[in-house]
């Protein structure tokens, strides 16, 4: 069993806020999270799935049935799928004010659930549960198992890489034909294959719709508009540009990764970690599974953007507070890494408090440079989670 860090904050949240929201993409393990946090806080809970019709049926009558049941904890999952669900919520939770009395389960970004964001404005926290990170694993598997695998749970755990591929070509194959169709998007099961492929080939690098939407034979919107879904369902993760006052010319289209490494190599037909560190993408593939990892561990004390300019200032990550930078972060996919002109230019264009390059090493960290760390990532999310 591995200790989920989300399962702290949620314990809070259900203490103090009426409705708690878990999102995550499918089978990231919200359903074993919430049934664990059920036990925990020592609460009946009735459990909902709204893919199971005989569970649609006993929500026929919202308002009635919330009320029976409002001492419980009411645990509602794939709660995308129900809209009109959000105003009935809003009505009982405003006639009987009481924390911890709904824990709502959806594979969609708050955004797709504005319904909610509107009518429960103060009733509801939102959190996001994300694959594995680094810190809940390190203890019983490697950072390099983690990498190639990725963090869905039953790819993570899975017996061998036999079964991890299948259970991959499984889930995105649910996630293409039925996930995202529920979610509103009417597309070829084949082209959104096809775009999520070229994404993975560009994993990082500069995006062209223009030549993805010609490739497909569709408009450059139609590219745009699959691309969010891709994002707002938990599987793309868009890293914007940042920007500050300087009259240099900034880049300013964003860089797209596809979030979990595990299916990025599936995409790319990687099935081991010496297959990875020959194929062309591998520099990418560890530039974008470091961004996650910080991302996912760090979650919103920070914020997050890259930075480049058309004079050659580069950095693959930096991190924020108030707009304001504090740590430059190079990726580097060596033990024995150096530092570019484009690099130095932007610690002198931003000013951060330090700046780190890290590496897939796990040795202790050095001084580089004055003010610039080389350390492993396991050390970095040790010392920046604190």
């Amino acid at each position: 069993m591995y200790y989920r860090h989300l399962e702290k904050q949620l314990f809070f949240c259900l203490k103090h806020f009426p409705a708690v929201a878990i999102l995550g993409a499918r089978q990231v393990g919200k359903t074993t999270i919430a049934k664990q946090l059920s036990k925990v806080l020592g609460k009946k809970t009735i459990y909902i799935d709204l893919e199971l019709p005989e569970d649609v049926l006993r929500m026929r009558n919202m308002q009635e049935f919330f009320t029976t049941n409002e001492k419980n904890l009411v645990v509602i999952d794939e709660v995308q799928r129900m809209p009109e669900l959000f105003p009935v919520l809003r009505a009982v939770i405003d006639r009987h004010r009481k924390s911890g009395r709904f824990l709502l389960l959806g594979s969609a970004s708050p955004e797709v659930l504005r319904h909610s964001s509107e009518t429960l404005a103060g009733r509801i926290v939102y959190t996001e549960l994300t694959p594995f990170t680094l810190p809940e694993v390190i203890e019983k598997k490697s950072l390099q198992h983690l990498w190639i695998r990725g963090g869905f749970p039953l790819a993570f755990l899975a017996k061998n890489a036999e079964v991890q591929i299948q259970w991959q070509k499984s889930f995105l194959t649910t996630y293409i034909e039925r996930d995202l169709r529920n979610l509103g998007l009417q597309a070829s099961p084949e082209i959104l294959m096809k775009l999520l492929t070229m994404l993975a080939h560009n994993q990082g690098q500069e995006q062209h719709y223009s030549q993805y939407a010609a490739s497909l034979g569709i408009s450059v919107p139609t590219v745009t508009r699959y691309i969010d879904y891709f994002e707002n369902s938990f599987i793309l993760r868009k890293l914007s540009p940042f920007f500050f006052n300087s009259k240099k010319r900034l880049v300013k289209s964003p860089r797209l990764y596809i979030r979990d490494s595990g299916l990025l190599h599936y995409l790319l037909h990687i099935k081991s970690y010496n297959d990875l560190l020959k194929h062309p993408v591998a520099g990418f593939s560890w530039e974008g599974f470091v961004i996650e990892q910080i991302i996912s561990t760090l979650k919103d004390k920070y914020q997050y953007a890259f930075y480049r300019t058309q004079d050659g200032s580069e950095c693959d990550l930096v991190i924020m507070k108030a707009n304001k930078p504090v740590w430059c972060v190079e990726i580097k996919l060596s033990d024995a890494p150096s530092l570019s002109k484009g690099f130095y230019l932007t610690v002198a264009d931003l000013k951060p408090k330090h700046s780190f390059i890290i590496t897939p090493s796990n040795k202790s960290s050095f001084s580089l440079a004055k003010g610039v760390s080389v350390c492993g990532l396991d050390e970095f999310l040790r010392e920046q989670a604190k």
